[in-house]
């Protein structure tokens, strides 16, 4: 099976969480960065993890990034994120898809999230089928992640895989 991890991260959180969950899957799954990432998903891709922060409740936009910028992340991610990646995917009923975000923990009840906004994206735009959706969580905006996060993040890549 091939296997491609797409992540996008302001602070880094995110990252950290996409490559753990790379390392979970199997010791070659490459985790790129949605820059980074082909523009259109290599037909030997079996299964697809994406995730991303969740910004106003939802996958980031071009505004939230550039808003993001302005409170201290990292400059140069105002670009395509993984709202623009998943929708310039063509249809495929070949590839089982998972996706995460990162939230902040104390507004962990509240009803929305970048990895569910993907796996809906994922849905309406028939990109395959859609195994596991889940959240890792940060202490607040910035970070950092709340402890164990990156564990559980490994065991989900290892759960994805078998």
């Amino acid at each position: 099976m091939s296997t491609l991890v797409v992540y996008e991260s302001m602070w880094g959180n995110t990252r950290a969480i996409a490559r753990a969950v790379a390392r979970g899957l199997g010791p070659d799954v490459p985790a790129l960065e949605v820059g980074d990432a082909p523009p259109t998903l290599p037909a030997v891709v079996d299964l697809l993890v994406v995730g991303g922060p969740t910004h106003a409740f939802s996958m980031s936009r071009e505004s939230t990034r550039k808003d993001a910028a302005t409170k201290g992340a990292a400059p140069g991610q105002e670009g395509r994120g993984i709202r623009e990646w998943l929708e310039a995917q063509p249809p495929s009923d070949q590839v089982a898809v998972a996706t995460f975000d990162t939230r902040v923990a104390k507004v962990r009840s509240l009803p929305g999230s970048a990895a569910k906004a993907a796996a809906r994206s994922v849905k309406r735009h028939h990109l395959g089928r859609l195994i596991a959706v889940e959240s890792f969580y940060v202490e607040d905006l910035e970070g950092p992640l709340l402890e164990h996060e990156i564990e559980r993040a490994e065991q989900w890549g290892a759960t994805l895989s078998a």
